[in-house]
């Protein structure tokens, strides 16, 4: 479904209908040019400026009840006086983004005039409905500048690509195969908290339910979609027809198959698996989880819903932009005091989108959860600047935290490595980041994006009105942990300001 951001002019009757015509006319323009830029990949959909507290309501009720309309932009062209805006922003149910801007960029020294003052009131107007929205708690983005700045356009963008998977987000159905591994603490979370709070719906199958799919994929369906994978990826040897391991491959491709297809008659958009509950089932799904990540879908390993969420989340605000994103764990570390990172991988499933070169498929025996060995694509990551972004449940509240990163070349080579891998210095060190990101509860899971900046996230975590922690070049340790503190008081008394 097309997704449109609705521009919001904020005036007043006060100033007259030649006034009134200007604003409209000004705000044409700036949608205008808003649609015409590169910059902003999103839709933006002029309405008529409102003047009236039944007006401004009528434009509210209609974003919400618009399946299109995924946030406003609103501006207050002149003084929009803001107790017009009260009953709207109690009714608005979208993201709303609020611009600081005005049409024109200088004053016109010579030729300023009470008219022009009259008409080009931003700077004030805009704090009136800043008190407004600041009296009222509510969450939304400002961004302040020159309509035609492109530092402001690239914000907007971010903005409304977060909006995006703020939708996304609503109803957003992960289907979990089997439960979480057992006994561990972070993969475990409160799913009806979830839902209320970011509206994910999170339901478990066994996999006799996956089983049931399985059983209904033909052979001829299986040799098309391995005759794909010869075509897209460098294939083993041994994998190819007549080698060792072909049929592990085949079965791969057999659940590919079934799984996407259990999870479109769902209308599920993330999943999760789990090496301790594969009853039924030959292998872990390893080449079919990195291929369905591929194609969109977000994935946890080991009943990790949190992270099945986001990466669906962050794929979606991504679309179309350079760099992938993969469910990741920190794997192991390099101490090297000259030159320490981190080795980023899973046992099977890292998503091919963030793969530097074609990967290369081979089956090689898990070692854990006494299955018979899985297929899966083996590749380095590509290189640049990246982040990990976590999901965790405070108990009182859920937590969303961040780590800037330089993804770099391993250091050597990894020719005994059989999964694919990623090897990243952490912001602002490895051991500040280590002792931050675990400070902070950090998992041993995240989502690993290099498409996106953190600019995404916080916006997401405001849209949610979650906590956002970030750990980055900038992060001091001590002051970090009085972050947390100051944190934790916050969210307890936040409740008895709204």
């Amino acid at each position: 479904m097309k997704s449109v951001v609705w521009f919001a002019t904020g005036s007043q009757h006060l100033y007259g209908a030649v006034t009134l015509k200007k604003v409209a006319e000004n705000s044409a323009a700036i949608v205008k040019g808003f649609n015409e830029s590169e910059k902003i990949s999103v839709e933006i959909v002029f309405k008529p400026v409102v003047t009236t507290p039944d007006s401004i309501l009528e434009v509210c009720k209609a974003a919400n009840n618009d399946d299109t309309c995924i946030g406003l932009i609103t501006w207050m062209h002149t003084f929009s006086p803001a107790k017009m805006w009260i009953a709207g922003l109690k009714a608005l149910q979208k993201p709303y983004l609020h611009l600081d801007t005005q049409f024109n960029r200088d004053i016109p020294w010579a030729e300023i005039d009470m008219d022009f003052m009259n008409l080009n009131q931003s700077a004030h107007g805009d704090r009136e409905f800043g008190f407004i929205n600041s009296r009222m708690r509510k969450n939304r983005k400002v961004v302040v500048g020159h309509w035609k700045e492109a530092g402001v356009q690239e914000q907007i963008d971010v903005w409304c690509r977060t909006a995006i998977g703020w939708k996304e987000s609503q109803g957003l159905k992960v289907a979990r195969f089997g439960d979480n591994m057992r006994e561990v603490a972070v993969t475990e979370g409160d799913k009806v908290e979830a839902q209320m709070v970011f509206g994910w719906q999170i339901s478990a199958f066994g996999t006799h339910d996956l089983i049931k799919y399985i059983d209904q994929v033909t052979d001829a369906e299986v040799e098309q979609l391995y005759a794909e994978y010869e075509q897209t990826y460098e294939v083993a040897a041994d994998c190819r027809k007549g080698g060792k391991y072909h049929q592990n491959v085949l079965i791969q491709a057999r659940y590919e198959i079934a799984m996407k297809r259990f999870m479109i008659n769902g209308n599920f958009k993330a999943f999760t698996t789990n090496f301790e509950n594969l009853a039924g089932l030959d292998q872990l799904p390893g080449l079919a989880s990195q291929r369905l990540m591929a194609a969109g879908y977000g994935f946890g390993a080991e009943g990790d819903w949190k992270q099945a969420a986001m990466l669906r989340i962050l794929k979606v605000m991504s679309e179309g932009k350079n760099g992938g994103n993969s469910f990741m764990e920190d794997y192991t570390y390099h101490f090297d005091p000259a030159n320490p990172g981190v080795l980023g991988s899973h046992m099977l499933e890292i998503c091919p989108s963030i793969a530097a070169r074609k990967p290369r498929l081979e089956v090689h025996p898990l070692g854990i959860g006494g299955k018979d060995a899985p297929a899966r694509l083996v590749f380095d990551s590509a290189t640049g600047d990246a982040m990990n972004v976590t999901v965790i449940d405070m108990g009182n509240r859920f937590r969303i935290i961040v780590n800037t990163l330089d993804v770099i070349e391993p250091l050597a080579a990894l020719p005994k490595l059989p999964v694919a891998c990623a090897f990243w210095k952490a912001h602002p060190s490895l051991a500040d980041g280590a002792a931050a990101w675990i400070y902070a509860g950090g998992t041993h899971h995240s989502v690993f994006t290099m498409a996106l900046t953190p600019d995404y996230i916080e916006n997401f975590a405001e849209l949610a009105d979650v906590e956002f922690v970030i750990i980055d070049k900038n992060t001091e340790l001590t002051a970090f942990k009085k972050e947390l503190k100051w944190n934790d008081l916050y969210y307890l008394l936040n409740k008895s300001l709204k």
